[in-house]
């Protein structure tokens, strides 16, 4: 009887040992299609967040380079200078209305030209993040990384990013075109002489541009479990619900 016994006991504790192993099974399948399989590890945060930016610049920059990436996309369109919007509207009075609009489509041309130049900038950039700085952007809000990069890098994007534009300006022309507007402008009886430095306001239109599409894309990967396509990805950011 006491073998009896003890094999019942045998057996049920198998059973019961079987079943907590299939309800655990169960419950990290769950996880994994949720795409938060495990908590992540630090590195795996600050990998995901890296792999993140490196897939929102890329993107980004993809986009912008391309033929009206910033001319007929109305959030980051760069128009003319509003500094002078005075030279825009006393040029379209006296009938140079097509010189403004074709001079305000090169500036636009310019910004595409140069985006392509911004993926190795932003992506050296990313590479310096720390572990510290991930935690505190996985946690933060829809825009947080893009904040991040963006305070941390926007100095040295600038210094490294002007002389691209500068060329791309020169490139499509904008600079010949920009030039001969101010010197009519400046002819004009009685105006109050300008001269604006188009090289500085559109290397930061450029560069807002640039970071507006950033940010979407951030937001697409925090908030579409579709848009996480790494196994990485899908762990960090699935970690947050």
């Amino acid at each position: 009887m006491k073998k009896l016994i003890l094999i019942g006991f045998v057996i049920i504790s198998g059973y019961a040992s079987a079943q907590l192993n299939l309800n655990k099974a169960l419950q990290d399948a769950k996880k994994k299609l949720q795409g938060g399989s495990a908590t992540p590890t630090a590195a795996e945060v600050a990998d995901g967040l890296r792999e993140a930016l490196v897939k929102g610049t890329s993107n980004s920059s993809d986009m912008l380079t391309q033929v009206d990436g910033y001319f007929k996309n109305p959030s980051i369109k760069i128009p003319f200078p509003p500094d002078v919007k005075k030279v825009e509207d006393r040029l379209r009075q006296v009938g140079l209305g097509d010189q403004v609009d074709k001079f305000v489509l090169t500036l636009n041309r310019g910004a595409e030209d140069a985006a392509k130049e911004a993926k190795p900038i932003f992506i050296n950039a990313i590479k310096q993040m720390t572990i510290d700085d991930a935690w505190a952007i996985l946690k933060g809000q829809p825009d947080a990384a893009t904040q991040f990069l963006k305070r941390t890098t926007s100095p040295q994007l600038k210094d490294k990013f002007k002389p691209v534009i500068q060329n791309s300006l020169d490139k499509v022309s904008a600079t010949k075109y920009y030039g001969d507007l101010i010197t009519t402008y400046n002819k004009i009886p009685l105006v109050e002489k300008v001269n604006p430095d188009l090289n500085e306001y559109a290397t930061g239109k450029a560069m807002d541009g640039l970071f507006f599409m950033i940010a979407a894309e951030e937001k697409k990967i925090r908030d579409n479990p579709l848009e996480r396509t790494t196994e990485l990805l899908k762990k960090v950011f699935g970690a947050q619900k």
